[in-house]
């Protein structure tokens, strides 16, 4: 699948907004704790990617009832549904100026992911958390996701690198009380 940059200039693959604040201290602390320990940016990116993973527990996995959806908020309380988890890896990812889009799956309900660029490619990841039946590890030599859709049942990727959160996916996020109010509202199109 070719990936399609919803915006062709680069930069907007970096910047914060009140989504992907990556500007805020959470996200900046995270990031050169992170960055301490890297070699090189492609090191930096495995490490954020492994720690939003591993880290911070998808709340549907953990039945943490919280919602998060700003970046710094899903650092802060260390949960998130995959959305949200997509939101704190791209903050992250953009504190150390590697371009970062947000991409999704429909598989049923909407997936959301994250896609990284390095050696002027775009390059897919899943911080969801591994469970068992789900595998996604980071790699820039061929996508290892969370999910593989199933085009028999009506799934599909979606090729768009959005440099934001689509309003189908930020409203539910935003007006939800609960993660059990989220799931019964989640989008399945976004448009």
């Amino acid at each position: 699948m070719e990936l399609i940059q919803q915006n062709p200039d680069l930069s907007a693959y970096l910047a914060a907004d009140e989504v992907i604040d990556h500007h805020h201290p959470v996200v900046r602390a995270t990031a050169a704790r992170l960055a301490s320990n890297a070699a090189d940016s492609y090191a930096y990116a495995r490490l954020a990617f492994e720690y939003v993973r591993d880290v911070i527990p998808h709340s549907q996995d953990a039945g943490d009832p919280r919602v998060t959806w700003r970046a710094s908020d899903v650092l802060e309380q260390a949960t998130g549904i995959c959305y949200a988890k997509a939101h704190a890896l791209a903050a992250l990812l953009r504190a150390e100026d590697i371009p970062t889009a947000l991409c999704y799956q429909r598989l049923g309900v909407l997936h959301g992911l994250i896609a990284v660029r390095f050696n002027g490619a775009w390059h897919r990841q899943d911080p969801r958390g591994n469970k068992p039946g789900v595998n996604a590890q980071f790699s820039l030599t061929g996508e290892q996701l969370a999910f593989v859709p199933d085009p028999d049942a009506g799934e599909e990727d979606d090729p768009i690198l959005y440099t934001t959160p689509p309003p189908t996916i930020l409203k539910p996020l935003k007006s939800a009380n609960d993660r059990d109010q989220l799931w019964s509202d989640l989008p399945t199109a976004l448009a």
